[in-house]
């Protein structure tokens, strides 16, 4: 397979699945929701919850995302059919390696990272001579706020949820997800993971890049203290995403490091041009810029409201 390909073409649906026990490493926003997905649609008999702080676990029983909140992590993912990392993204494969004496024959261990091809390549080969699978998940679907108290249950709804298989996938654990993320609403794509990492470089990583870069810069202390009077919705609405969780973002940079750098390379290219455009002075032509982006972004937004990232 070129890796830098679809491992399939187009979306895959898959009908729901029901499932004995799913268990949550890392209840924040994206496990809080799935646990309040998965338990509203009776997709799982138990959903557990592990988190290393007992305040993490008391918002977790407040919010009623997991049947079972706990610091013990034997208890959260013993006898689980699925185990979700829910972790930033460094910390998965190390999570992995201590979930692997709980894991039970025939559990898919899964993840939510916005980055692929590090996570498989370290967690898949630690569950080679397990009887447990390990399979890449992102779903697109987040905010800016932090935490279980901002779940939602519908968080998942009408949202892309990529899985990333590998020759190595067996196909019952790929059925498995597939049932899984359909069950809370997503829409499920394959893509292998480096092809994976290739696009979310330029769709989310790239965005947010350039949200954090404006904001600052455009909310400098160097500048008047009239800058920011003068910052508005469309201010806000560009650089929303830039009020999101430092350490994760610090994380997935790193991870994608590569195929960030190189879409840098190339809107860095893109905005010189746009200033030689200005430069010249081409009234036409900044028009003509400017119509070519609303076309392409109007086109976009009818199939692609749901999706947030």
């Amino acid at each position: 397979m070129n890796p830098l390909s679809p491992a399939t073409a187009g979306c895959v649906g898959s009908p729901p699945v029901t499932l004995g026990k799913v268990a949550l490493v890392g209840v924040g926003l994206l496990g809080g929701s799935l646990g309040l997905a998965l338990r509203e649609r009776r997709i799982a008999r138990v959903v557990a919850g592990y988190a290393r702080r007992d305040a993490t676990l008391a918002e977790c029983r407040q919010r009623g995302a997991v049947d079972l909140a706990t610091r013990n992590l034997g208890q959260a993912v013993g006898d689980a059919d699925v185990v979700v990392l829910c972790t930033p993204v460094c910390q998965m494969a190390g999570l992995a390696r201590e979930c692997l004496p709980f894991l039970k024959a025939g559990a898919v261990l899964t993840d939510v990272g916005s980055v692929k091809g590090t996570v498989v390549a370290m967690i898949e080969p630690l569950l080679a001579r397990s009887e447990a699978t390990f399979v890449g998940s992102h779903p697109m679907a987040g905010s800016e706020k932090t935490g279980v108290l901002a779940a939602r249950a519908d968080l998942f709804v009408g949202a892309r949820c990529v899985i990333t298989p590998t020759p190595r996938t067996p196909p019952a654990a790929l059925d498995t997800l597939r049932g899984l993320w359909s069950s809370v609403g997503a829409e499920v794509l394959e893509l292998s993971p480096a092809f994976h990492d290739d696009l979310v470089a330029r769709s989310s990583h790239l965005p947010h890049v350039v949200a954090a870069t404006l904001a600052r810069y455009v909310l400098s202390p160097a500048h008047a203290r009239e800058q920011a009077l003068l910052c508005a919705t469309g201010f806000r609405d560009t650089t929303r995403v830039a009020s999101g969780s430092p350490e994760m973002w610090r994380d997935i940079a790193t991870a994608n490091r590569a195929a960030l750098s190189r879409v840098l390379d190339v809107f860095v290219h893109d905005l010189a041009e746009f200033r030689e455009l200005l430069d010249a002075g081409d009234p036409a032509a900044l028009e003509a810029f400017f119509a070519e982006a609303k076309s392409r972004r109007d086109a976009w937004i009818p199939k692609n409201q749901a999706s947030s990232d």
